[in-house]
């Protein structure tokens, strides 16, 4: 048995289901609630639309690895992402240009902030330009933190279009698109 903080990322290749690699520790993340899923879903097939109208780029869904090479990092599995390199049937290599994180319900409260910006600040680090921070259970709102000035975000609420700027230019999204219409 390897010693605590001692993990790789070939022992990541062999977790079931999703996982992190962080601090030489694997984290693993729990199977994610319908609102998630479909809100995760959304932003995907928004991003396959905008990255075959401009003909470059792949918007990756959930349970993707993304391996980096930061000093208490080295992967990344978001909720939905778009990459601009190549693909293989590897792990995905270097960070997203955009990355989306949908909050479960776990992620509420001091600790999963403070958890929440050290990841989001490990995203810029490793070469990341924006990250959604997205609420879809309590208040139904889209935090936008830009590699500028990550401590300052926008934030989009319903009716209201989120973009990505300076990451894909010209691609945006309604906040209500991530909600189920009401049967």
């Amino acid at each position: 048995m390897r010693a605590r903080g001692s993990a790789t990322v070939e022992d990541l290749r062999h977790v079931p289901g999703k996982a992190e690699l962080v601090g030489g520790e694997i984290v693993h993340m729990s199977a994610a609630g319908g609102l998630h899923g479909y809100a995760a879903l959304e932003i995907v097939a928004s991003l396959r639309d905008y990255a075959r109208r401009i003909g470059h780029g792949f918007a990756i869904g959930d349970n993707v690895g993304f391996i980096v090479d930061l000093p208490n990092r080295q992967s990344f599995s978001p909720d939905a992402a778009f990459h601009l390199g190549p693909l293989t049937a590897d792990f995905v290599a270097g960070a997203p240009v955009f990355a989306v994180e949908i909050r479960s319900k776990g992620d509420y409260g001091p600790a999963a902030e403070a958890r929440l910006s050290a990841k989001r600040a490990d995203y810029f680090a490793a070469g990341t330009l924006v990250v959604w921070d997205v609420d879809i259970e309590r208040e139904g709102w889209v935090r936008v933190y830009r590699v500028p000035d990550p401590l300052n975000p926008a934030e989009y609420r319903r009716s209201a279009i989120a973009d990505a700027e300076p990451a894909l230019h010209g691609w945006s999204m309604a906040v209500d698109d991530l909600f189920p219409r009401e049967p």
